[in-house]
Formats: structure tokens, sequence, C-alpha cells
């Protein structure tokens, strides 16, 4: 059990720890407490698993005629979704989420192999036989 919730609190982790950096070098982006961190990154993690996947299917006549450049806008309105659910975390606009979406992603991905080492069996999947538990 502990094996599988390890990967989970590695990527909250750097999920959080992103947002924070993003945080210190974005003006429009704030944290009014640790607690509000903690949740945007858990919030954003479910969002970027549950809706954001249903945004790029409704979205994905648009996604191919701009050829994928309109998934940076899908990160940018889950980064404005999250920070209108919870207290505490405000962006100041579109732009500076459309640009610290970006720049989240890529510190994500290096926090990340850093994190692993590069080794892919440490990210989080879909497990084979269909059972989570």
């Amino acid at each position: 059990m502990l094996n599988n919730l390890t990967p989970f609190l590695l990527h909250w982790a750097i999920t959080a720890l992103s947002l924070w950096v993003a945080s210190h070098i974005f003006k429009g982006i704030r944290f009014e407490s640790t607690s509000a961190l903690m949740v945007s990154a858990l919030l954003l993690g479910f969002a970027n698993a549950v809706v954001k996947p249903l945004l790029i299917v409704l979205t994905l006549p648009l996604t191919l005629l701009t050829f994928g450049l309109f998934l940076l806008v899908i990160n940018a309105l889950m980064i404005l979704l999250v920070s209108a659910l919870v207290k505490g975390f405000r962006v100041s606009g579109f732009w500076t989420a459309f640009f610290a979406s970006i720049f989240i992603s890529l510190l994500s991905l290096v926090f990340d192999a850093l994190a692993t080492g590069g080794d892919p069996s440490q990210s989080i999947q879909m497990p084979r036989n269909g059972v989570w538990l």
C-alpha cells in the first residue's frame, strides 16, 4: 500500500515546490499560507487528471488547428480554475497563468527527473490489472 502512495506524495511535493517557485518568479501569483499552497497543488493535480482530459477532448478540433498550442491555453485555464476554487491562492490574470503554467510544467519535469533519477517506473501509472488498491 505504501509503495502505491509514495509516487503520489512525490508528485504532490514536486507540484507544490513548482508552484512555490513560480509564486516567487511571477508577481501575479500569490499564496496567503502554506496550506493554500498545499491544497492548490493537490487540486491542480486533480484538475489535471480529471478536468484537463475532458477539455482536451472537447477542444480537439481547435487543438489540431493550432498544432497543439491550444494545450498551453488549457494549462493556463487549469491554474485559473484552481485559483478560483482555493481561498488564499491568487492569480492576477490569464497571461500570468499562461506563462506560469509553462514555467511550472518545465520546472516539474526537471524536479521529477532529479527526484526519480529519470526512472520511468517511479511515475504514477494506471495499474495493469485495473485495480488501484
